[in-house]
């Protein structure tokens, strides 16, 4: 009986496992992960587990009752630590040995480490697994005093973690390192909106500030800046980026492109019988002809369906318009195609807390940015997605079924 090794069990390595079975895959499936949990959705770990609102159960992406269904066999706590091409092996940190017809890798990424001196300090925490939302609520404790909180780093992740602090009544400071926030993966507008967001529910935010150290006893009591500024911290939260998980796809002589695993269309790696799908991945994105990475549950479900739908030589799935949303406090940010390359903002403004932004190249939209806007998302995913082309006077006409009267903001 044939076999093919999922490695990695996020939210790629579940959907893979699922999809190979939707799509015929008669042989045995076996999903091999280093945590100790059921594959599970990440984004609500920073957000309403962290603040008790989602319980554990509901965070699981399929029970364990779906996998024996599916004949779909899981080891947790698991580390491959070695791949044998050749041999069509792998190799597990207990000793064992499994061969593979075919092995997937959705490996993910890890959080990139702060290298300044006492980032070894207790109290001083990453978020990328259930594990480090474990560790933090512990620290938090209950029915304590509120703590004063320093997130490293003004992405998502931080931004959303923060927010959840402050519901839980903590003092919450953001220091940023660039001259805004979200400044590589969103554009100004949306920057601006969300830092007035948190700023009016009391976090501190400061931009171009260059983290020099941590210091503290055994547990970090202050962050310090290089503009010579201190911060109390009872708490650190590291929110600087991700760093792709490549260490065996190297070692097992897989070709990398800008750190992660360079794939095809249908998520093929350089070497035979091995694919890859999720954050740790970098290719062709299909809708746009980029070449890059999107690091979002959508963008990993989409490559799993593409790498079992070739495992299994079944026709591809539908290219999808990449998409991605983020919820902080009682923001919804949507957001459809990529907008890097724009060369006009239309902006549509119904009121303070309910708005989209329509990035236009060469009269064509490649992008919108939605805020608490669900309607605006889904016509503009249906724009990018018929193609359709609108002149600029187009997208002023009030009377156009799809954009009415907007204000231009220049790039």
């Amino acid at each position: 009986m044939k076999r093919c090794i999922i490695v990695g069990g996020g939210h790629a390595g579940a959907e893979a496992a699922f999809e190979l079975r939707k799509k015929g895959w008669q042989g045995e499936i076996i999903i091999v992960s280093a945590e100790s949990y059921l594959p599970y959705h990440r984004p609500p770990i920073s957000k309403t587990y962290l603040t008790g609102e989602t319980p554990l159960k509901r965070l699981y992406i399929k029970p364990a009752a779906a996998y024996e269904k599916a004949h779909i066999s899981i080891k947790l706590t698991a580390q491959v630590v070695d791949i044998n091409a050749l041999k069509h092996t792998i190799t597990l940190d207990s000793g064992e040995l499994l061969n593979y017809d075919k092995l997937i890798l959705c490996t993910g990424c890890s959080s990139r480490k702060l290298t300044v001196p006492g980032a070894e300090l207790g109290n001083v925490f990453s978020i990328r697994t259930l594990d480090d939302i474990e560790h933090i609520a512990r620290a938090l404790g209950s029915n304590q005093p509120h703590k004063h909180i320093v997130m490293i780093g003004g992405g998502y992740i931080g931004l959303e973690t923060a927010a959840s602090f402050k519901k839980l009544g903590h003092h919450v400071t953001i220091l940023e390192r660039g001259n805004r926030i979200l400044n590589r993966i969103a554009a100004e507008p949306i920057a601006a909106h969300i830092t007035k967001l948190h700023q009016s529910q009391g976090v501190s935010i400061f931009t171009d500030k260059s983290v020099i150290a941590l210091t503290g006893e055994q547990a970090v009591q202050a962050v310090h800046c290089s503009e010579g500024e201190s911060f109390k911290a009872d708490i650190v939260v590291i929110g600087i980026g991700a760093e792709p998980n490549t260490r065996l796809a190297n070692h097992a002589g897989i070709m990398t492109k800008q750190g992660r695993i360079e794939v095809d269309q249908q998520g093929k790696t350089s070497v035979p019988d091995i694919y890859a799908a999720g954050d740790c991945t970098v290719g062709i994105e299909p809708f746009s002809g980029q070449n890059t990475t999107l690091e979002s549950v959508p963008s990993a479900v989409q490559q799993a369906k593409m790498v079992a739908a070739a495992i299994c030589d079944v026709p591809q799935p539908q290219i999808q318009v990449p998409w991605f949303w983020s919820d902080i406090f009682d923001c919804k940010l949507q957001i459809a195609g990529l907008y890097q390359g724009y060369d006009t903002v239309i902006e549509r403004i119904y009121n303070s807390d309910s708005k989209s932004y329509w990035y236009v190249k060469s009269h064509k939209i490649i992008a919108v940015t939605c805020i608490n806007c669900p309607s605006d998302f889904q016509a503009g995913k249906k724009v990018l997605k018929e193609n359709i082309t609108l002149c600029l006077s187009e997208l002023k006409n009030i009377d156009n079924p799809i954009i009415p009267k907007v204000n231009t903001i220049p790039a």
